[in-house]
């Protein structure tokens, strides 16, 4: 069981620890059982492992962790083993993100809430936004940790729903301003992909106080000059910068936390520059 709610919210204890380590990049936790290094695969729960080494090699240099529930779920019960190994070894004052994309009707999404919230101790989850704003309350009652909701992604079959037209407006567009209104208690932010790089300006003009969690950098190939151009919020709630496979399976042998670490400070000190280009232009 976590422990109960934490002091700060959830988007204040991200802008703190960005300011204090200087880093905007998430270590997403995809761990995909057979692409870690054999001799880890011998364990018994060769992900917590894999898990244990990967954040004592990144946790001074990550801004927090995303932790993919799919790739636990599909191991079964050694799968919910390690994922509850992976978020106690994690230091408190590390944010977590549960991806679970999580939201359904009446008590379904309560469950869901309290199964994130308080059996993982997650300090933010991913949620989508297709049944409505009933379907997300009972994450957004807990006031102190933060609801990242499917906005814009980086797949390519977002064009599928999200980049439909309705009213004259793109859904996603839509989604982003609601999304805004349902941010009476500021613990909402925006999933956008960095991918779709032409929209990230229209999205901040648009919706300029919600926080943006960022996947698609890394192995995807997202922009991230646009990512820092107009990932913060006005207030300077920065955008959370994910790379999961990029980082964590830079290396399949021995060497692997090691490599995760030099990746991490890799993507850091890229943000930096172009922060730093940025302020300069």
């Amino acid at each position: 069981m976590s422990d109960k709610a934490k002091p700060e919210k959830f988007f204040d204890r991200l802008r703190i620890r960005s300011r204090d380590i200087g880093s905007w990049v998430c270590v997403g936790l995809d761990v995909e059982v057979a692409k870690i290094p054999g001799f880890l695969q011998p364990l018994k729960h060769p992900q917590a492992e894999f898990c244990r080494r990967i954040v004592e090699a990144t946790s001074d240099v990550a801004l927090c962790y995303k932790i993919n529930m799919a790739f636990f779920e599909a191991e079964g019960l050694s799968g919910y083993h390690s994922l509850m190994e992976t978020f106690a070894l994690i230091p408190k004052d590390v944010p977590v993100i549960l991806d679970a994309k999580r939201a359904d009707i009446g008590n379904t999404s309560k469950q869901y809430a309290r199964a994130c919230f308080e059996e993982f101790g997650a300090d933010a989850v991913t949620v989508n936004p297709y049944l409505g704003h009933d379907a997300l309350e009972p994450f957004l009652e807990y006031r102190d940790r933060g609801i990242y909701v499917l906005g814009l992604t980086s797949n390519p079959g977002a064009k599928d729903f999200e980049l439909l037209v309705c009213d004259g407006t793109p859904l996603y567009e839509h989604v982003a301003r609601q999304v805004a209104r349902w941010n009476t208690r500021g613990n909402c932010g925006l999933v956008v992909g960095a991918t779709q790089a032409d929209s990230f300006a229209r999205l901040r003009q648009l919706v300029p106080e919600l926080p943006f969690l960022v996947p698609g950098v890394g192995a995807q190939g997202g922009s991230i000059e646009e990512v820092v151009r107009h990932g913060p919020t006005h207030s300077g709630i920065p955008p959370v910068v994910n790379s999961s496979r990029g980082i964590i399976f830079a290396s399949s042998g021995e060497d692997f936390a090691q490599a995760a670490r030099t990746a991490t400070i890799n993507l850091r000190d890229e943000i930096r520059r172009a922060i730093k280009t940025a302020e300069q232009n």
